[in-house]
């Protein structure tokens, strides 16, 4: 009877190098980086078991002996102290700073005026974007965020217009208006929906569309072209606050945890809203419409709002 042998999940890349080999130690260091392995203390470097972590592995295995030092790759069935739930959750969680990181600059980028723009800039960006999907092996919900974001900065529109006037705005001109935003909304536009319906326009209506195509009419918000967006180091709901002169406190205490856990430049040193960030891209990876995104992470803000003293 033939047995069909069934690979293990996860393969371990155990090593060890001689003191004196610091820069064949970075080096290493470096291609694991790249290879998106997760570090496991003191037990090596995890990778899912595929063919091309395999070869990746295997080379560098070889690399290190050379260099005088140690490797095994190692097929790995189960770590008793860490499920897989745990495991896939690791490498999410760095995945999910890597994106960050890319859409933080590229933040940065559409808040510049067009004549400080490089496209060298927005190049690099997209590489590093690249490298990061070759290494999502889990399927971060962030990764459509980003890759929505680079496409609109490579729009010819994006490379002559700014994000958002500075036009000052009062709330008497914005009542009862239907508000637009972008799909699958995250903590800035949940926050600045809350902020528009609880202190701007109290009937707001709310809709979705595709950057470029808002109903006639509505109001754009969080869009990368027109109405309240990101403008120079804020976000949207700051831009908001300011636009429309709302000075409060818990408003302004929100605003720096907003910003925070949208730009995550660490600003203010706010972590509140990152949880908010959190909830909200994990509902959206099960598929909650829309809608019931925005009403969920507007209640979440409202309850963040009344627990600020």
């Amino acid at each position: 009877m033939r047995i069909t042998r069934i690979p293990a999940p996860w393969l371990l890349l155990v090593f060890t190098l001689p003191v004196k080999r610091s820069s064949q130690r970075v080096e290493v260091w470096r291609k694991l980086q790249r290879y998106g392995a997760l570090p496991l203390r003191h037990s090596g470097y995890l990778l899912p078991n595929s063919p091309a972590n395999r070869e990746h592995f295997e080379w560098l295995a070889e690399a290190i002996r050379k260099y005088s030092g140690e490797a095994s790759v190692v097929e790995v069935q189960s770590i008793d102290n860490l499920p897989t739930e745990r495991l896939v959750g690791r490498f999410a969680e760095a995945r999910a700073r890597d994106y960050q990181g890319v859409i933080r600059e590229l933040h940065k980028l559409a808040s510049a005026s067009p004549s400080t723009r490089a496209a060298g800039r927005l190049t690099r960006l997209r590489r590093r974007f690249q490298e990061i999907v070759a290494i999502d092996f889990f399927g971060s919900p962030l990764r459509a965020r980003a890759e929505e974001l680079l496409e609109t900065m490579s729009s010819p529109r994006a490379a002559s217009s700014s994000v958002g006037g500075a036009q000052k705005a009062t709330k008497v001109e914005y009542r009862g208006r239907l508000w637009v935003t972008r799909p699958r909304p995250g903590v800035d536009r949940v926050s600045s929906a809350w902020l528009i319906r609880r202190f701007i326009d109290p009937k707001a209506r709310f809709t979705f569309a595709p950057d470029g195509h808002a109903p006639r009419g509505a109001v754009p918000f969080d869009m990368y072209h027109g109405g309240f967006g990101h403008r120079g180091e804020d976000c949207t709901f700051e831009t908001l606050q300011k636009q429309f002169h709302l000075r409060n406190r818990k408003v302004s205490a929100l605003a720096q945890m907003v910003h925070d856990a949208d730009l995550g430049d660490e600003k203010f040193g706010r972590k509140e809203g990152f949880g908010i960030d959190a909830v909200m891209i994990g509902w959206a990876s099960q598929g909650i419409p829309d809608r019931e995104l925005l009403k969920r992470g507007m209640e979440l803000i409202e309850g963040l709002y009344r627990s600020i003293r």
